[in-house]
């Protein structure tokens, strides 16, 4: 009954109230801008951050009336002032803020990685399930033009059987202190970066992989002492399919992806930027066709698509399943790094992928400025 009568008043209010939890980059950035993309049933509501400074600041910009420090954390719970939280926080939080909200009757919206180990995303998927809340994965390109686009390709046959996934994800991360060269945080190439390819590789090929291999190498600077430099992957897939890709904090930029079929490929380049147009390049017999996409808001869709499933009572695509999915491989390809030898997988099942019935345009946010926070290029 008490679960009837919040759907109800959800229902008859029609806007999800929203808690960020962490102001860090990828919040300031991307994630608050955003909500004036998703106005129509999401509202930003309250903030949730250690940095007094922080809070009083982008209140203030953002117009959010009620704001907590992290021991503040149960009060901003039972305040009744949210609905659900989006959660961007260290990789190696996730797990806590997640139960702890779903505890709390509140839908969750969590940056990837879902969680540093399958443990954790197995206890924030029977948490959420437990107190019957939704629990989503930050995937925003599951709603992204380019992607779902090249999804839809692959599946029409216009470059054949897909054969070979080929990726470069890559950047300069020079701020010592930034969490993603934290070990002990849940940082390393692959939880930050090289979990877009292999989502990537998942999506395009429709399926999951069935071995792992990896290499991981690390040229000695006091940076990445407790992280991979980079690390290089190879997935085998159902029908002898395979994707390559590397991971990397310390070369310069790379963002592109190339399927490779028996007639032809798809290429995005740049793949999986949100700063930027995404643009992709179709060739079959010789012949290409490119498209160029104007850079566009890939945060607001999310908002808005999670809004809907919590007002619609339905469960979304990029669920806890699909973030348990990619930090099972991750799992895996550190331990060959590790071991220097191959993994194999069990089969797995997550159930819905995305396609182009997902697909939300929003435009480009412009960028903000920061508050006590800074890239990972650490300029």
């Amino acid at each position: 009954m008490l679960q009837d009568r919040k759907k109800n008043s959800q229902s008859a209010r029609r806007k999800i109230r929203y808690a960020v939890i962490g102001l860090g980059y990828i919040s300031q950035i991307a994630v608050l801008p955003a909500f004036a993309h998703a106005s129509k049933n999401s509202e930003l509501t309250a903030l949730v951050s250690s940095d007094p400074v922080k809070l009083k600041k982008l209140a203030k910009k953002y117009n959010v009336a009620n704001t907590y420090s992290y021991e503040e954390f149960d009060d901003c719970l039972n305040s009744g002032e949210i609905d659900a939280v989006y959660i961007a926080l260290p990789n190696d939080m996730h797990r806590e803020y997640t139960v702890r909200s779903a505890n709390a009757g509140k839908h969750i919206l969590c940056e990837k990685p879902m969680a540093v180990t399958e443990k954790d995303c197995e206890a924030m998927i029977q948490a959420a399930d437990k107190n019957n809340v939704k629990l989503m994965i930050a995937y925003r390109l599951h709603f992204e033009e380019a992607n779902l686009n090249a999804i839809e390709i692959i599946k029409s046959g216009k470059i054949g059987e897909p054969r070979l996934f080929n990726s470069v994800f890559s950047q300069q991360v020079k701020d010592e202190q930034n969490i993603r060269l934290k070990g002990e945080l849940g940082g390393g190439t692959l939880h930050d970066m090289g979990i877009y390819c292999i989502n990537a590789a998942r999506y395009l090929f429709q399926e999951e992989p069935i071995e792992v291999t990896a290499f991981s190498a690390n040229n000695g600077e006091p940076r990445f002492k407790d992280i991979d430099e980079m690390t290089s992957v190879i997935m085998r897939f159902p029908g002898e399919k395979l994707a390559v890709f590397t991971s990397s904090f310390g070369q310069s930029e790379s963002s592109a992806y190339q399927v490779y079929g028996t007639k032809g490929n798809v290429r995005l380049d740049p793949a999986y930027e949100f700063a930027e147009g995404l643009k992709y390049t179709v060739t079959v017999d010789g012949k290409s066709k490119e498209k160029q996409l104007p850079k566009r808001d890939h945060f607001g869709p999310m908002l808005s698509y999670l809004s809907d499933c919590i007002l619609n009572d339905k469960q979304p695509q990029s669920s806890g399943k699909e973030g348990l999915a990619d930090v099972r491989i991750i799992s895996a390809l550190y331990q060959s790094a590790e071991k220097g030898k191959s993994v194999k997988l069990a089969d797995f099942k997550v159930g819905q992928r995305p396609s182009l019935q997902e697909k939300i345009v929003r435009p480009g946010v412009k960028k903000p400025d920061l508050v006590n926070a800074k890239p990972p290029s650490g300029k």
